[in-house]
């Protein structure tokens, strides 16, 4: 992340209103553009020393040229250990990585192996995207991982295959009411274990809690946003820039709560939308006539479907979120910034 570069001038928080939803809707499509993924290491390098040119007062004034490397350097890296994120892992990469664990598990005919098999896959790639896109401030042992891997791997197979043997033995519904059950089962327990995932991969962060940061006290401290000001925890010009006030374990809960409210707010429009459509056009000529481009019309209905939803979704809630010291941990009281306030990274 931008706040990671050296240099003393901060970086403007987005070219969007954050306080908007629109406006962290269209920073969010930055930050899920899959071109991105096509900048390597020397165009990585580039697009941070620009920022470093700018924080370091060599560029005046934000340009285009600016906007795209900070798009493609927030895209990228962490925002708390500055390192880049694991390709697949990154949520530019999201909706791709996804779509082949997807289509998977939409193969027809899917015994029981099949099915657990898949849902397997699912939960390894949620686990390496919630670890991947978490608040470091407490990361998670290989042995917390493992558990918390175990339980999400079991819930969610318990989930499909409970799903899967209860729509067979419903009565009363037509032929297609039946087809479309069948088809949101997947969705189903990819909607049920995402959340869950979440909650589970990043509970060390609800028992520990996460560091919280005073909001600076006004345009003198930058034209940054908080965490990108407080996460360089040193002097920027005449102006103190804060450290941590410490970690608070009611912060923690709001970030994995929110997070995980929103992978179910990604999960929604896909578990029901593509279904829908797909029963609609099997019921015309053209489909009909080629019955093998039914897998492909869905995986399409589904990437497209994956596309606009995701910066809807992680839109919801502000990435750098804030809060008055009042709803954290007593010992926090009294000790906030601009208007009492603190931010801290949510994750994504």
């Amino acid at each position: 992340m931008s706040a990671s570069l050296p240099g003393s001038r901060p970086l403007p928080a987005s070219q969007y209103d954050l306080d908007t939803y629109w406006g962290r809707v269209r920073h969010s499509m930055g930050l899920t553009d899959p071109r991105t993924l096509l900048v390597d290491k020397a165009g990585l390098e580039h697009c941070k020393q620009l920022l470093i040119d700018y924080k370091q007062g060599k560029i005046g004034e934000m340009t285009p040229e600016l906007w795209k490397a900070k798009k493609v350097v927030d895209s990228t890296l962490h925002p708390d250990t500055g390192e880049p994120v694991f390709l697949p892992f990154r949520m530019s990469s999201f909706v791709l990585s996804n779509l082949i664990v997807t289509a998977g598990m939409l193969q027809p005919g899917l015994g029981t192996t099949g099915t657990v098999s898949w849902q397997v896959a699912n939960q390894s790639l949620n686990v390496a995207i919630n670890s991947a896109n978490a608040n470091k401030s407490s990361p998670m042992n290989w042995a917390q991982m493992a558990q918390s891997y175990a339980v999400a791997v079991s819930i969610s197979c318990g989930v499909a295959l409970g799903l899967r043997g209860l729509v067979p033995r419903v009565r009363g519904i037509s032929a297609s009411t039946r087809t479309i059950l069948t088809r949101l089962v997947p969705f189903a327990a990819v909607a049920t274990a995402g959340a869950l995932n979440v909650v589970l991969m990043r509970g060390e962060e609800m028992r520990t809690g996460i560091d919280v940061f005073p909001v600076p006290g006004g345009a003198e401290d930058g034209d940054g946003d908080g965490l990108e000001a407080a996460a360089e925890g040193k002097t920027d010009g005449d102006v103190a820039v804060p450290n941590s006030l410490g970690r608070s374990k009611a912060a923690a809960r709001l970030a994995v709560g929110e997070t995980a409210a929103s992978r179910v707010f990604n999960s929604t429009p896909i578990m029901v939308l593509p279904p829908l459509v797909l029963v609609r056009l099997q019921r015309t000529e053209w489909l009909k006539a080629r019955p093998r481009l039914v897998m492909p019309v869905n995986l399409g209905l589904i990437l497209c479907t994956s596309v606009a939803v995701l910066p809807l979704a992680l839109a919801v809630f502000p990435q750098r979120q804030t809060i008055h010291v009042d709803k954290l941990e007593p010992e926090f009281h009294g000790r906030g910034g601009k208007g009492g306030m603190v931010v801290f990274n949510r994750g994504m």
